[in-house]
């Protein structure tokens, strides 16, 4: 009854799969907590971001509202920073945090930040390894055709790869979103803080989501040697 058991998720993925569970739950609990907190003079998510953009001299740049919670972005394509709606009127530290985070990231799009770009250029990539992956690995397997689920590996690296420069462009526009808040005078010191442990939080789940998909492609060239 032990023998179609797999060691390999409970080992490998596992760990990390509540890893990212933890993250997440981190992330809204800190969301919550400085949602709770006032921004300091009434600032609102939307006047964070638009201060952070005249901080690096972006101009063109709409910020719009958005449905849902924590769906906050930047759209390069539209070149438009989307704002939740507890984030775009809302006058909390939380906001304030988020909104300078995305704003962040349409810095990185102005100034041609060179991982933006490179994440930008995997996303094809990505799609189609997602896609194809796990079915040419599992050929591979049952037809015992080693190259054909190897191609399968290759294919689903590309989404680690994603993973791999999202940490960068993330945790660079955290950075960017911080010092433009410290250097504004009109975010204080204790509001800066703030702000920094929304973005702390945040950055976990970009490092849990590299590790999960590091795990579980482990896993997978674990189970096609063993099949071999």
């Amino acid at each position: 009854m032990y023998y179609y058991f797999d060691w390999t998720y409970v080992v490998i993925v596992l760990p990390v799969v509540i890893l990212a569970l933890v993250a997440q739950v981190k992330v809204k609990s800190t969301f919550k907590k400085y949602s709770q907190i006032a921004s300091d003079g009434g600032m609102t998510g939307a006047d964070a971001a638009r201060m952070v953009l005249d901080s690096h001299g972006v101009t063109g740049v709409q910020i719009v509202p958005v449905a849902g919670e924590l769906t906050d972005h930047f759209d390069p394509k539209d070149n438009v920073i989307r704002l939740s709606e507890p984030v775009y009127n809302a006058r909390t530290a939380a906001a304030v945090g988020v909104a300078a985070h995305e704003a962040g990231h349409a810095a990185q799009y102005a100034e041609n930040y060179v991982p933006m770009q490179i994440r930008s250029a995997v996303i094809p990539a990505t799609k189609v390894g997602s896609t194809l992956s796990l079915p040419l690995i599992i050929l591979g397997m049952i037809f015992s055709i080693s190259a054909l689920s190897f191609i399968g590996v290759i294919l689903f690296g590309f989404t680690v790869l994603f993973q791999l420069v999202t940490l960068p462009v993330e945790f660079n526009a955290s950075r960017r979103a911080v010092a433009a808040l410290g250097s504004s005078g009109r975010v204080s010191q204790e509001g800066v803080k703030s702000a920094k442990k929304v973005l702390t939080a945040a950055a976990l789940t970009y490092v849990a989501a590299l590790a999960t998909a590091l795990a579980n492609m482990v896993r997978l060239m674990i189970l096609i040697r063993r099949r071999d």
